[in-house]
């Protein structure tokens, strides 16, 4: 049945104080009379906001909160008011669906508990190894990503033919000296020659950032100097990929992991929901009637 949408009348109260939502024992047992707020026949109750703020936030924080809390029902009251007054809504349905979304998230929770407890956060290089030969061709590069040395110093930097030099040499110098220079001297640097980077990531604050055919310019150089008004860039190229190969494993080693603790988490929530229901049935806890 449709409601009719009559005139609004709004009570709202609420004691600027820390009492508002911190009941002393006394008032326990008459609180759930105390209106809070009302939109047509429906009140929301000073006990309704009992632990909206946290005890450790100051009475006028606390305030805030609660009065964010009350406007934010007030306009949803509204919303079901005006909704209702413009469709036939099937109330068992609604209700079925609410019940369903709140066994949802207990279930849910439940699960999450059981698999936080149960879940093996260990992940050996062979289970990591084995994925990826089994499912190398789903990882494919979505960017250029490249091995290298970069450095970015100030123009007035001391020794910048030393640093070049190093730099164009590696692997055949010192990556010892390397680190010392950019210690003393480097705006930023990145030094692990082991590590794939973004390419994109490694030139987007370099003159290097605006350049046309960056596939190109990975294949014809190896080493690169750039410059601005304040700063000069070096980078030296060691390896790349381009998008769409291949992805090396040593890129997405993270991503292999997760999807592995995923797919345990997977099988720990079928396994519980299996170990339930074996148990409910040799305890004789359910059965369905057929007739």
């Amino acid at each position: 049945m449709k409601s009719k949408y009559i005139p609004l009348v709004l009570v709202v109260s609420l004691l600027h104080s820390c009492e508002f939502i911190k009941l002393k024992s006394g008032e326990e047992a008459n609180v759930q009379e105390i209106p809070v707020a009302r939109v047509f026949d429906t009140y929301l109750y000073k006990a309704d906001l009992t632990g909206i703020a946290p005890e450790n936030l100051s009475p006028e924080d606390s305030v805030k909160l609660v009065e964010k809390y009350v406007d934010s029902w007030i306009k949803k009251q509204l919303m079901i008011a005006k909704a209702s007054s413009k469709i036939e809504f099937n109330e068992a349905e609604i209700e079925r669906k609410v019940l369903d979304y709140k066994y949802a998230l207990m279930v849910h929770e439940f699960e999450k508990y059981e698999i936080g407890r149960r879940l093996n956060k260990e992940v050996s290089e062979q289970e990591i190894q084995t994925y990826y030969d089994d499912k190398f061709e789903n990882f494919l590069l979505k960017q250029n990503i490249i091995k290298c040395l970069f450095v970015k110093i100030p123009k007035e930097a001391p020794r910048i033919s030393r640093i070049r030099g190093l730099l164009r040499s590696y692997p055949d110098s010192d990556m010892e000296e390397i680190k010392s220079y950019c210690f003393r001297f480097a705006i930023s640097s990145s030094l692990e020659d082991n590590a794939w980077l973004n390419f994109d990531e490694v030139v987007k604050s370099t003159p290097l950032a605006t350049i046309p055919n960056k596939v190109q310019f990975l294949r014809d150089n190896s080493f690169v100097e750039s410059s601005d008004d304040k700063f000069i860039y070096f980078i030296k190229l060691l390896e790349y990929k381009i998008s769409d190969q291949v992805s090396p494993l040593e890129f997405i080693r993270e991503d292999i992991v997760n999807i592995i603790l995923n797919k345990r988490k997977i099988e720990l929530a079928k396994k519980l929901e299996e170990e339930i229901i074996n148990e409910a049935q040799q305890n004789d806890e359910f059965e369905i009637y057929r007739n």
